[in-house]
């Protein structure tokens, strides 16, 4: 019998932790003659997430959890969960329901089809609608920008073939960005259009520096846009101040006496030396981040506690 493995992500999601592994279990139940793991893996949550996840665990055998040493971040714990399951494939899903469970029997059937992976697409959102549209805003950035296909309204809950799994396990990156990774490997891949609903308990952990910082992973990782920009502006305040310090010379021979080129002449070469900076960074940014694609090898994930694992 092959066994589907539901990973379950969490920080600080203590009412939600209960409903949503009884909603995941009713739905897997749907997809046939499977047998089923549930794995929560915790990111230093500090409420009563981790106690609630215990008992779950005590209750039921086909529970699992990995309770995390420290916050890793939102990208680094998820990726490190997918790993760690061990079923014929892997479903990932958020705890606060806004990848709603219903979604699993859907995942399955294309998995059952063949797809080796099957992603879910939001069609809309009742999240903030500000929100809303600033990821409008950033997939479509990221969609003209990036160096590969990268999917939009795809924020890696969806099913991951085991096949896939392993091929995500043999990357060697300290800091994967899941969404990236799905779109970069080439796989053919299945989208499963849903409404993504409302957060049904409790507080949303994300703020504007998580999505900032969720936002330039992805730029600075799939995207050169951010040095060019830099080089392009270099160059072309380079260029200008190179015109301005030669029409000062020029309009000071045709106003030798009136033109006082001291005080201008310090100004533009200022402008001419912060443009240059501001060139030469630019350029060795594009060598930062050729270095930094294979010098970064940190641990994913340490761990500080496994339950239900043999």
């Amino acid at each position: 019998m092959k066994t589907i493995s539901i990973m379950v992500p969490t920080y600080n999601e203590e009412d939600n932790v209960i409903p949503i592994s009884k909603a995941i279990i009713e739905q897997v139940k749907l997809c046939g003659n499977y047998d089923y793991e549930l794995l929560f893996i915790d990111n230093d949550s500090k409420d009563s997430t981790r106690e609630k996840i215990r008992a779950l665990c005590a209750d039921n055998p086909h529970i699992k959890a990995i309770f995390n040493a420290k916050n890793y971040g939102q990208f680094n714990s998820p990726y490190y969960g997918i790993l760690q399951a061990t079923g014929d494939c892997v479903i990932s899903m958020a705890a606060d329901f806004q990848d709603p469970p219903e979604l699993i029997p859907k995942y399955v059937r294309a998995w059952e089809e063949g797809y080796k992976l099957v992603m879910g697409q939001k069609v809309s959102s009742r999240e903030n609608p500000l929100v809303y549209r600033a990821r409008q805003f950033y997939y479509r950035f990221m969609k003209k920008h990036s160096e590969i296909d990268f999917l939009e309204q795809v924020n890696g809950s969806g099913l991951y073939d085991r096949e896939f799994v392993e091929i995500m396990r043999g990357i060697d990156d300290p800091r994967p960005f899941l969404r990236g990774v799905v779109a970069e490997l080439g796989y053919k891949i299945k989208l499963i259009p849903f409404d993504q609903p409302k957060r049904k308990f409790g507080k949303s952990s994300n703020n504007l520096f998580s999505y900032y910082d969720g936002a330039m992973q992805s730029i600075t990782t799939y995207t050169k846009v951010l040095v060019r920009a830099a080089v392009a502006c270099g160059v072309i305040l380079t260029t200008l101040s190179i015109f301005s310090i030669v029409g000062s010379i020029i309009y000071k021979l045709f106003n030798w006496d009136s033109f006082s080129i001291s005080g201008c002449a310090l100004d533009l070469v200022i402008f001419f030396a912060v443009s240059l900076q501001i060139f030469f960074i630019g350029a060795v940014g594009e060598y930062v981040l050729n270095v930094n694609d294979h010098v970064r090898k940190r641990p994913l994930v340490i761990e500080s506690e496994r339950i239900n694992f043999k």
